[in-house]
């Protein structure tokens, strides 16, 4: 996943244009991240001192923004996948991707939805996802080569487990703001080759897991 390839160009701005610029997506950050992707575009303009006109100037689109304020996010993101990626042992590679990815959703509400979501028609957020797709098949694959996770587990059932985990994480975000890791653990250890036992309903298909993030950012 390449950062910098989901920035657009833009020309320098006036000072006082970046000032207003960075404290929108600020305010952005903070709004997605308590309130989740569809946060009010209202009430980010208002924290950061500027009329909604001046909102869309700067992000035409609801989604340019979250992609300005999540940068970071994906900054981060990137890195600790890298570092997943990049451990020896197949198992410990494949545990720690997703403990990493799991603690960055449980951090900010905004980026789990962003995570858990497709939108269709931004090449962006397409290309992200499509890369965020393909390392949570090479870590998973690598696991299943090794002998070491049973071999009927599909990218569709990790990205199930997000979706389960970002219910958990909203329910126990004030009570138990670590309890996701103790589901994540429970779920490892059911992903072990040792554990395996038929499975009597297929996992969903490419086409099947695309059309359900989809479908969930339409209801979302």
């Amino acid at each position: 996943m390449s950062v910098p390839a989901i920035q657009h160009q833009r020309r320098p701005l006036r000072r006082d244009a970046q000032e207003r610029r960075n404290k929108l997506i600020a305010s952005a950050q903070r709004e997605f991240a308590a309130q989740g992707v569809n946060a009010s575009l209202e009430k980010i303009a208002r924290d950061a001192g500027v009329a909604i006109g001046t909102l869309y100037r700067h992000f035409p689109t609801r989604l340019d923004l979250l992609l300005a304020a999540f940068t970071p996010r994906l900054e981060e993101f990137l890195d600790g996948a890298t570092t997943a990626l990049a451990v020896a042992d197949p198992w410990n590679g494949f545990a720690a991707y997703l403990e990493h990815l799991f603690r960055m959703q449980a951090g900010d509400r905004g980026f789990n939805d962003f995570l858990s979501r497709r939108f269709p028609g931004n090449a962006n957020t397409e290309r992200i996802h499509d890369e965020m797709c393909q390392q949570i098949e090479t870590v998973l694959t690598r696991a299943q080569d090794a002998g070491r996770a049973r071999p009927d587990i599909t990218q569709a059932d990790i990205v199930n487990l997000i979706w389960s985990n970002g219910r958990i994480m909203d329910a126990t975000r004030t009570a138990a703001p670590d309890a996701w890791r103790r589901n994540l653990h429970l779920m490892l250890d059911a992903y072990r080759a040792e554990r395996a036992h038929p499975i009597p309903e297929p996992p969903m298909t490419d086409e099947q897991l695309y059309e359900a993030m989809v479908r969930l950012n339409e209801v979302g």
